[in-house]
């Protein structure tokens, strides 16, 4: 029987190129064979980039605004979490999808070649959210001194190198951005900023809708504005993470849900690390064509 000593705080292990969190890896070929419907909603993300956010918007979405509905069960049970596996803390993504009633909203914090083929091939409607580098470092830093499944990061300059140079949970920022802008020329993906979420979120939400086929009045999206704000969420047990076991998520040592904002890496960077990231950004970023706002 595997206990949490087993995987709490283990280094990382490769998968096909790509650093993944341990005790994922070792439902590797279940995962990636799994079999998904063609209602299936996906949601993509690096992580600590607005995932939980965007994961109750679109719930509430699909339920037209019923908080009641919404309120039915935690995030991490509505939204399951396809990679997902911590034996003996809580189900695994895979056994929680296979229970959820269709359409099911798929969370994966997978690089954009590791995900299942099965949703490529039932062409499944898709969403990513990218967050600009600097504040995904920093909230992955705090995300990494409370989460358990992660191997402890060191001091925050420590991380930083580490998250420049991709030797964090699912591998490189910039390749998990940029390869994802790029599906966007051969398969019909959704592809949203955290920064334009945050600065017009009537706007985005909008977007959201109309990409789901769905149409809701005014009123509703108001009521889906105010519920999935950061001050609402904050303190809705229901998202918050707090039902999760401490030792797997640990709020005394940082909260899951932090601050929310745009612009806090501006109280981490020093100057020297900032010029350092900046030149390596501008490197990696060119040609590109994907322009993230790291303040609004």
């Amino acid at each position: 029987m595997i206990s949490s000593k087993d995987f709490l705080r283990k280094n990382l292990k490769v998968i096909q190129g790509y650093p993944m969190i341990n005790p994922f890896a070792i439902i590797w070929e279940n995962m990636r064979k799994f079999q998904s419907k063609p209602d299936d909603i996906i949601i993509a993300t690096y992580p600590k980039s607005g995932t939980t956010w965007i994961s109750e918007i679109l719930d509430m979405i699909l339920n037209e605004g019923e908080i009641e509905i919404c309120n039915r069960d935690f995030i991490t049970n509505k939204v399951p979490m396809l990679e997902m596996y911590a034996p003996g803390l809580r189900a695994s993504g895979i056994d929680l999808l296979e229970k959820t009633p269709s359409p099911r909203l798929v969370k994966t914090h997978l690089p954009i070649d590791l995900l299942p083929k099965s949703f490529w091939e039932n062409k499944c409607k898709m969403i990513y959210l990218a967050r600009n580098a600097k504040d995904v470092a920093v909230s992955y830093y705090n995300f990494s001194l409370m989460n358990s499944l992660n191997p402890l990061p060191g001091t925050w300059g420590e991380f930083l190198e580490k998250f420049i140079t991709g030797e964090v949970a699912y591998g490189s920022w910039f390749k998990h951005v940029k390869s994802w802008w790029e599906k966007k020329k051969e398969y019909p993906v959704l592809y949203i900023f955290y920064e334009d979420l945050k600065e017009n979120p009537k706007q985005e939400i909008k977007k959201i809708i109309q990409f789901l086929g769905k149409t809701l009045n005014d009123e509703i999206l108001q009521k889906i504005i105010h519920h999935t704000s950061f001050e609402v969420m904050k303190d809705n047990p229901m998202v918050n993470y707090t039902h999760l076991p401490c030792v797997l998520m640990d709020h005394s040592q940082s909260a899951f849900m932090r601050k929310g904002i745009t612009g806090d890496w501006k109280n981490y960077f020093t100057v020297a690390q900032n010029e350092k990231f900046d030149a390596i950004y501008e490197k990696e970023m060119s040609g590109s064509g994907l322009l993230i706002r790291t303040e609004i």
